[in-house]
């Protein structure tokens, strides 16, 4: 039963079900904020610490900068930069590998996207630690051809951030529909570039910069494959701190982290855009 229609305004869509009251809402945004800020609270607190005491300074932020630390602290900005590396690699490969198969599947192959969307949720059902066991006799052979640097990891890793790099493309596809949009730009006369180009990557630019900000996270939280492998990346060179200085350590995981929550609240602005009014619409 269609609800009915107000004089002068749009026809109001019925609402199924109880909505939670404002004040039921407000108390569950409050607890769940609580469950992520507290640790959040106590790591920033630990990084001003001084000592058992419970005195604050800013001494730890003031040695990262200091040149006579350096050769202390190194080994982070080493890592940080060998992570970004690998960031940038395994976005490469978001965008050039796994980002095409998904619009020819969608386009030409629909009948294979399940076959698709079931490799690339594979690796996050298989323990990481159990990855690395079949990692470790193929990365001898690639340490023996491409050598044995940090950026060789980005290959292990993009297989490992791809279920977190398909589902938003997969979202933004199933969004929109392609095959129309596609199949109304050809009969105008335009190529497949025009309609990759000008049509299809600008309704699905959402998705993608979701796909490549949770690559970029997933890279600089990776731990154990860099481990394992033997490799220098950022979480590697935090623990290796750790042992020396763990207020320091703290506040790069603290710096690390805060990325991740600015990537985040990105994604959810990225896209979104301006909503027209009624007025402006007219």
């Amino acid at each position: 039963m269609a609800a009915p229609r107000r004089p002068g305004g749009p026809t109001r869509v019925g609402r199924f079900g109880v909505a939670p009251a404002r004040v039921t809402a407000v108390v569950v945004l409050a607890l769940v904020g609580l469950v992520f800020a507290v640790p959040l609270v106590a790591l920033a607190q630990f990084t001003f610490r001084q000592g058992t005491d419970g005195g604050l300074t800013l001494a730890h932020y003031a040695a990262i900068v200091d040149p006579a630390n350096t050769a202390t602290y190194q080994p982070v900005f080493d890592g940080l930069v060998a992570s970004l590396f690998i960031a940038a690699i395994t976005v490469a490969i978001v965008l050039f590998v796994l980002l095409p198969a998904q619009i020819v599947t969608a386009l030409r192959y629909p009948r294979l996207r399940r076959v698709l969307e079931f490799v690339c949720l594979v690796p996050i059902t298989v323990p990481v630690v159990v990855l690395v066991v079949g990692f470790i006799p193929v990365y001898q052979v690639v340490a023996q051809v491409f050598g044995s640097g940090a950026w060789t990891l980005a290959f292990a890793i993009g297989i490992v951030s791809l279920p977190f790099a398909f589902r938003p493309i997969a979202t933004a596809l199933t969004a929109v529909d392609v095959t129309v949009l596609a199949e109304a730009a050809r009969s105008l006369g335009a190529s497949w570039w025009t309609v990759t180009w000008r049509i299809l990557l600008p309704n699905l630019r959402r998705g993608i910069t979701a796909a490549c900000f949770l690559t970029i996270t997933v890279v600089l939280g990776e731990y154990t494959l860099a481990s394992f492998l033997s490799r220098t990346t950022f979480q590697t060179a935090l623990v290796l701190v750790q042992q020396t200085d763990p207020y320091v350590a703290a506040v790069f995981s603290l710096a690390a982290l805060l990325f991740g929550f600015v990537l985040l609240v990105v994604i959810g602005r990225v896209g979104a855009g301006r909503r027209r009014t009624p007025k402006e619409s007219a």
